[in-house]
């Protein structure tokens, strides 16, 4: 019998088979598990799922297993065997439509931003700044925005860093404290930022993160995946990064409610690292992200090992869960197998907390939301295999869908246009009648020179519609600007997360 279904996604056979409703996949989701267990899987078979179905999928690949989803699978015996023992009838093996990212630019088409996309907020946290040294990276950030200087790439911002230091004395009076320590701590932030190799992800072109969502020539959604193995050596730049992206899709994406399926389905993987000693004003952002995000067509599904790594304001967000084996060793192991077993409906025939532990690899208890929105009850179901290659593709296979990727050679040439260093490098001495105001401006009486309109307008590829951005982020900067003071607060209203606000 076929178990396929043109409005949902077939996950596996328990006392039923278990399906995902397209309809309410952009209500969120969680995949946990002990590792081992089988995680890897359901990411694989939810991608497939996806993009059968049309929807573009986004996820990073943090130990380099998932690009076998460009080859077609090999019919091994576990796999045939599983496939019979479920009753998948009409199984067989195929390739999907991949497009490879990486953010060094070696295993993907290059991913970028610039510095004043980052904002000041998201920046702070990859460098590890505290509250002052935060507080000086806001100050270069809005007199770069007064005086219309743009902040591309890294020499950008370690240029403006230097004119933020030689005029301390007058950016003090107007905007608080500029010391020269906080200056060389983030500047040795940033040499270390540059070491690990993340300087490449800061220039252009820019992402379009519109380019994620793409369909192949036959109708499926391309499955776009990030090669993370080097990137999660560095797991608050990994994470800062994803949050980053999830920010900018809920920013620049439009209002579609609760379509019959998502526009895009972003996978979270290593969640715990987005959370872990992350300040709550962040954490409450990120839910708002989560809470709101969805009305986008957006459906964030979160990979970690058990659901307690999630914040319980997160966690009540996801309605589709897969929950596959943990082990209760410890204390702490035992909390947190009934805190995963207290988030399903429970089923009267068996005792969830007690299945948890018991679960086979390959095996995973399943809920997901109904029609009504409403979750099903859980079921002890055996995941469907997939069709796609288990294992990574080779470097040969990867280079030869990156050659015939859409996205071939779009980001490929770094572009390096005039902004903040080139116009601080060659600012001409005043002439011996001129009196210099604050930050080398025009001194009183002079005519002030007329500003740019270039740094409000990253490139022609920004639609109008996305110029102003408050809802969340606005919130958040006025609810922060008595703590780092009225002018930085306002500097924040860049947009979700320290975003350049565009006029």
């Amino acid at each position: 019998m076929t178990l396929l279904r043109p409005d949902s996604i077939y996950l596996g056979t328990g006392a039923a088979p278990q399906y995902l409703s397209l309809k309410r996949a952009n209500r969120h989701g969680l995949i946990a598990g002990a590792t081992g267990t089988g995680k890897t899987v359901s990411l694989q078979i939810l991608a497939e799922g996806f993009s059968r179905a049309g929807v573009p999928v986004f996820m990073a690949d943090a130990k380099g297993d998932l690009s076998g989803i460009c080859q077609q699978g090999d019919p091994k015996d576990f796999l045939l065997k599983r496939a019979a023992k479920i009753g998948l009838d009409d199984y067989g093996f195929e390739a999907f439509p991949v497009v490879f990212w990486d953010l060094f630019g070696e295993q993907g088409h290059p991913v970028r931003t610039t510095v004043t996309e980052m904002g000041p907020l998201l920046l702070s946290q990859m460098l590890d700044l505290n509250d002052v040294q935060e507080g000086v990276l806001n100050i270069a950030f809005r007199v770069a925005d007064e005086q219309g200087l743009l902040l591309l790439d890294m020499k950008d911002l370690r240029a403006m860093l230097n004119h933020v230091g030689e005029n301390a004395s007058e950016l003090t009076s107007q905007y608080g404290n500029v010391s020269k320590a906080s200056i060389g701590a983030i500047q040795r932030a940033l040499l270390t930022l540059e070491n690990e190799g993340a300087d490449g992800f800061f220039g252009e072109p820019a992402l379009e993160l519109r380019d994620f969502i793409v369909r192949a020539s036959d109708g499926r959604g391309a499955i776009n995946i990030l090669a993370a193995d080097r990137l999660i050596q560095s797991p608050k730049t990994y994470a800062i990064f994803l949050l980053w992206l999830l920010s900018e899709l809920f920013e620049e994406l439009p209002e579609v409610g609760d379509p019959d399926k998502p526009v895009l389905v972003f996978f979270f993987d290593e969640a715990h690292l987005l959370f872990k000693d992350t300040p709550r004003a962040l954490i409450d952002k990120v839910t708002q992200v989560v809470r709101l995000v969805r009305s986008k067509g957006v459906g964030v599904y979160f990979i970690t090992q058990s659901p307690d790594d999630i914040p319980d304001d997160v966690l009540g967000q996801l309605g589709n869960r897969i929950q596959h084996a943990l082990r209760a060793f410890t204390p702490r192991d035992q909390a947190a197998v009934r805190t995963a077993a207290q988030t399903f409906r429970q089923n009267p025939a068996f005792d969830t907390s007690q299945v948890i532990t018991e679960l086979a690899v390959g095996e995973a208890l399943v809920s997901t939301l109904d029609e009504r929105g409403v979750p099903t009850m859980v079921d002890r179901a055996l995941i469907r295999p997939p069709q796609s290659r288990l294992g990574p593709a080779s470097p040969q296979e990867r280079r030869q869908v990156m050659t015939a990727s859409v996205m071939s050679g779009r980001y490929d040439t770094t572009q390096d246009r005039e902004s903040a260093y080139e116009r601080l490098t060659r600012r001409v001495e005043p002439r011996e009648d001129t009196q210099r105001g604050p930050w080398g401006g025009a001194g009183r009486g002079d005519t002030p020179p007329p500003r740019s309109a270039e740094p409000r307008q990253r490139s022609a590829r920004r639609t109008p519609s996305t110029r102003q951005r408050q809802g969340v982020g606005e919130t958040f900067a006025k609810s922060i600007a008595s703590s780092v003071g009225r002018e930085i607060g306002r500097a924040l209203l860049r947009g979700l997360m320290g975003s350049l606000k565009r006029k």
